[in-house]
């Protein structure tokens, strides 16, 4: 048997709102050691596509920037392909929610105790538990026959007061990134390693750096960690210790359905932290236009709030650069 997960993050950039990076586990029954890692995109081709707009109606898995809509959009939610995605395969283990409270819960999401993430919304916001259900059936129907399995979704939340303590503590933005990543690498290796060639995990590249064996070495606490190769395309190690293989890679969510489905998750869990944000602040403003969180629209929105915010919320919701 082969594990293939996939690490990726949202939120890296904005001013506002917090970081998340997901992880996405799976396992591949029937492999036979020494072969390559199959494509999990050709394995259950029958119920996912790259595409959005798939006319079989297939679940569309890709990097969450192509599936989330504009906020602008009136006939469609802006999180349509985002939820349908992460709720879909979630469901081929048998679970269903019906908020996003009961979501971050399953997926290891803690929210910072700010009063602006304490409310909660329901699920599904665009498609009905019905049409999630044969979703997740195609899905459950098409893994069982190529032998793979989903064996854990789950995603880390930095959040503003985290976020800057790394910042501060480190002198590093990176950090932030690189410690959750970390943390997701440690729990699929005390999980599901042991066998390195058995046990693979890719990485969306952090930022520009070239080399991760530093990194690797200290969150997995293997001093034996090693280069298998490094190269602009990839850059793999093993670490015999954890018993896991790890590659970094640009745009790892173009190539890897892991990586893809981990994507989408943690840009979900931040969109859905953000409509809490903007729904806190809302009640406290009605006339406050909501914002994503992104540099210039944050500054926008600082200014828009100026006169309600105290210093110390400002202190604690801006994120240092």
């Amino acid at each position: 048997m082969l594990v293939l997960a996939g690490i990726d993050e949202a939120g890296y950039g904005p001013l506002l709102g917090p970081l998340c990076v997901a992880s996405a586990s799976f396992r591949v029954h029937g492999w036979t050691p020494g072969e390559p890692a199959p494509d999990l995109w050709d394995l259950i081709g029958a119920a996912v596509s790259r595409e959005p707009g798939d006319k079989r109606g297939r679940v569309p898995v890709a990097d969450s920037k192509r599936l989330k809509l504009s906020n602008s959009l009136k006939r469609k939610h802006p999180l349509t392909h985002l939820e349908r995605g992460v709720l879909a395969f979630l469901g081929t283990s048998g679970v269903s929610f019906e908020s996003d409270a009961a979501l971050f819960e399953h997926l290891g999401v803690e929210p910072e105790p700010h009063a602006w993430y304490t409310g909660s919304q329901p699920l599904p916001l665009a498609r009905t538990s019905e049409q999630l259900a044969i979703d997740a059936a195609q899905l459950t129907r098409a893994m069982e026959k190529a032998g793979v399995e989903l064996l854990e979704l789950r995603c880390a939340f930095v959040g503003e007061s985290a976020f800057n303590e790394t910042v501060r503590r480190t002198n590093s933005k990176a950090e932030t990134t690189a410690r959750a990543v970390g943390a997701h690498l440690r729990r699929i290796a005390e999980r599901y390693g042991g066998d390195a060639e058995a046990t693979r995990v890719v990485c969306d590249r952090l930022g520009g750096r070239t080399d991760y064996a530093g990194i690797l070495a200290r969150e997995l606490k293997d001093d034996g960690v090693r280069a298998l190769g490094v190269s602009p395309k990839a850059c793999r190690y093993e670490s015999p210790g954890a018993g896991v293989r790890v590659t970094f890679m640009p745009d790892a969510e173009r190539w890897h359905l892991p990586v893809a489905l981990a994507s989408m998750a943690a840009k979900l869990v931040r969109e859905l932290s953000m409509a809490r944000f903007n729904a806190y602040w809302g009640s406290r403003m009605p006339e406050l236009k909501p914002t994503a969180g992104y540099r210039q629209d944050a500054h926008r929105w600082l200014d828009d709030a100026a006169a309600e915010l105290t210093p110390d919320e400002r202190r604690a919701m801006v994120r240092l650069a």
